[in-house]
């Protein structure tokens, strides 16, 4: 047609030179390997997705998978401050070859590239989007079995690039106990849905303290629904991460590999198995 713009999506006539829909998926370099994607997501800040992310890490690690993680949260990179990871990322001009933590998990993050680790990357959504989608194109992922990609809150520009250019597997959500939280937890469920990727499980981050002398629970933001939020879309694994302030520690010293507590072994072994089929 001599009026063709060459936009078949946007157009009703069917023509010869129609194309079929392209897809958006992003290949893999082809020196990388990647078995398993899961991105981890919250539906706000601050509920502590990027720990669970690394503790995910850790756990599969410790199962005896080569973990990795893609750290998508360009503008609050903290990944690799919670491993002790400051050397830079480096490259052959072609490529970029991410940083191995003390226990070797792969990591890839926006502060492995910047000058100084606190300067602050003021970049619009669709340059947020594209770092994004660099990360899993121009890096030489070595022989990974499982994948984390720690996403930024929301359901913006990043988290619709993650779903849209990278096979994810399936979706973790991150959420702590209040009520307006768990609301904002089913839209980030909802746009995964709305994308077709499963929810793989559902973490309850900051779900009670217990005292350490008396073994006491006490429920300090109310009284927890992760099971009712997990039973309402089907999520078959559920975990629960109490305050602990050796958590924190282990976060502020880059020790995050030495954290110890069984909250996510249930969930941990589960995403394992999944390299099985």
């Amino acid at each position: 047609m001599s009026d063709c713009n060459h936009d078949c999506g946007n157009c009703a006539s069917s023509c010869s030179d129609r194309k079929a829909p392209q897809t958006m998926r992003a290949s893999l370099n082809e020196l990388s390997t990647v078995r398993k994607v899961y991105a981890v997501v919250s539906g706000k800040g601050g509920v502590g997705k990027s720990l669970v992310t690394s503790m995910l890490a850790v756990n599969a690690a410790r199962n005896g998978a080569r973990a990795a993680i893609l750290d998508a949260d360009v503008t609050g990179p903290s990944i690799p401050k919670v491993f002790g990871v400051h050397d830079k990322a480096t490259g052959d001009g072609e490529h970029i070859f991410p940083a191995y933590t003390q226990t070797g998990i792969q990591m890839m993050s926006i502060n492995l590239l910047l000058k100084e680790e606190t300067d602050p990357v003021v970049w619009r959504g669709p340059i947020l989007a594209g770092t994004v989608k660099q990360f899993w194109t121009d890096v030489i992922w070595d022989n990974v079995d499982v994948m984390f990609v720690d996403c930024p809150p929301g359901t913006g520009d990043v988290p619709l690039t993650v779903f849209q250019s990278i096979p994810v597997d399936g979706i973790i959500v991150v959420t702590s106990p209040q009520d307006l939280v768990s609301m904002i937890v089913e839209k980030a469920v909802k746009m995964a849905q709305m994308m077709n990727v499963p929810v793989f499980g559902l973490v309850e981050n900051m779900s009670y303290y217990q005292c350490p002398h008396c073994g006491e629970k006490e429920y300090i933001y109310g009284q927890s629904h992760i099971e009712e939020t997990a039973a309402k879309y089907g999520i078959g694994h559920v975990a629960r991460i109490p305050i602990e302030r050796d958590i924190a520690g282990l976060c502020d010293a880059g020790r995050i590999e030495d954290y110890r507590g069984d909250w996510l072994d249930e969930m941990g072994s589960a995403l394992v198995r999944t390299l099985e089929s």
